[in-house]
């Protein structure tokens, strides 16, 4: 029998452990299993990473759009605040602007105040030397009444 598997071996005929022909050296044959074997769990392992990376891009396109919201609401809040700003800066001028008409009027008051003071103080002076004039007019009338018409 071993002259007929060595003349089956030289033609690439082999026996294997259950005694069926087969195509390839048992060395050969144990290889291709193992390779397959390996190929199998190599496989396997690719698809559960790609499951993981499945799941993390997907958890990160999540978090991109909690970014991207915030992102915008932090925009919104920024330019609020600086229209808020601009706001108050376009009041504070308008109050500036008032405070400024209120001196000029306050002013142009005391101003004339002032002048209608001094001609008032004028008038005033006036009436007094003429009433004091026609006093003692009076005064002088009034003696030379009393001292009759002999004198």
């Amino acid at each position: 029998m071993a002259a007929a598997d060595e003349a089956l071996s030289k033609a690439g005929l082999h026996f294997d452990e259950l005694n069926k022909i087969r195509v390839l050296e048992p060395e050969v044959q144990q290889q291709t299993v193992q390779l397959r074997d390996e190929c199998k769990t190599f496989v396997d392992k690719i698809d559960g990473f790609q499951k993981i990376v499945g799941g993390f891009i997907i958890m990160m396109d999540r978090l991109a759009n909690e970014v991207e919201k915030e992102k915008m609401k932090a925009i919104g809040s920024r330019n609020l605040l600086k229209s808020i700003a601009k706001q108050r800066q376009a009041q504070q001028q308008q109050l500036h602007a008032l405070i400024a008409e209120k001196k000029m009027q306050v002013e142009s008051i005391r101003s004339v105040a002032t002048s209608h003071a001094y001609r008032a103080g004028v008038q005033y002076t006036k009436f007094l030397l003429s009433t004091g004039g026609q006093c003692r007019t009076t005064t002088k009338l009034q003696l030379a009444g009393s001292q009759g018409p002999l004198h």
